[in-house]
């Protein structure tokens, strides 16, 4: 894993730094990471209290798995493949569904699901580096939120689509049920975010966070609630979630930003979002390639309900 420190995020301790970039980990963890000598800043092993400066380069540097350590186990899934060759596989993610496994959540995963698929192909997944629980993994989306991902096969798609990452020329579009009326058609969020200082689970928007744009355009509007179009031009964690209840919009039935809606909650089956826009260049051939998913079921029928609401 490796980082590259933003104006924002200078002055920050070492510690903290790399848990807000970390969100599966806690602080007690990455001091233990740092302790251990796992942990290096411009190559040079440094204390927690260090305080990271705009340009340090930190890098991760895991052990590879013990013996000890329990593999990651295939396990038999109803995967909605949009697309897949020999060198990616773009997948319709459902609701309730973590993306990849964690040291303290190993099955029942996106990845235990797509590793059952490539091996009944006699194929595999891309590696991933230091041993990490993420094989093939190129981008995540959280639990509760629906949408395309692709992930790689081949450790040449791996690069190139982490590069796309990193780069933007990969783009992601979701659209969000959101709570009131927003009075523009279009506009866009550009504001910092930081890990919440007392909730782990939670990010804020802050002044002393790291930078994140957001972009957004009203689709339909409802009676109390606005559907939009959203696209990132920073891939924050949680960005739109933050975003969107920083401008006193937060996303329909989000367990975590719109504890104030509770009572306006269509389900508990988490956050009305979905990425349903993908587009990528192939990572061997360079085409642009995009792809779309259908709005789940139940997201499809709640808006039904509200346009016989109007």
């Amino acid at each position: 894993m490796k980082y590259k420190v933003s104006l924002n995020a200078q002055g920050q301790r070492l510690d903290r730094f790399l848990t807000d970039e970390t969100i599966s980990e806690s602080r007690t963890t990455i001091k233990e990471w740092i302790k251990k000598g796992f942990v290096t800043v411009n190559q040079q092993q440094e204390k927690s209290s260090y305080k990271v400066i705009e340009g340090d380069k930190i890098e991760v540097c895991l052990p590879k798995e013990s013996q000890d350590t329990p593999l990651l186990s295939p396990e038999p899934m109803d995967l909605d493949i949009v697309y897949e060759d020999t060198d990616i596989i773009v997948v319709n993610k459902p609701q309730n569904l973590v993306v990849h496994p964690s040291p303290n959540h190993l099955n029942h995963t996106l990845v235990n699901g797509l590793l059952d698929h490539v091996l009944k192909h006699h194929e595999q997944l891309a590696d991933s580096p230091n041993g990490e629980y993420r094989p093939g993994i190129v981008h995540r989306i959280d639990k509760d939120t629906s949408g395309l991902l692709v992930v790689a096969k081949t450790e040449l798609a791996l690069e190139n689509l982490t590069n796309q990452v990193s780069n933007h020329s990969m783009s992601r579009k979701y659209m969000a049920l959101v709570y009131g009326d927003i009075a523009e058609e279009s506009g866009q969020i550009n504001v910092p975010i930081k890990r919440h200082p007392v909730d782990r689970l939670r990010y804020e928007g802050h002044p002393e966070g790291r930078q994140a744009l957001t972009y957004f355009k009203v689709l339909e509007r409802f009676n109390q609630f606005t559907l939009l179009e959203l696209s990132l031009a920073t891939g924050r964690t949680h960005q739109i979630r933050v975003h969107l209840q920083f401008i006193n919009h937060p996303v329909a039935d989000d367990p975590l930003y719109s504890r104030d809606h509770k009572q306006q909650f269509f389900t508990t089956n988490g956050q009305l979002l979905h990425a349903y826009q993908l587009t990528l260049n192939h990572p061997r051939s360079g085409e642009l390639m995009t792809f779309e998913a259908d709005l789940p079921y139940t997201y499809q029928s709640i808006l039904e309900n509200l346009r016989h609401e109007i």
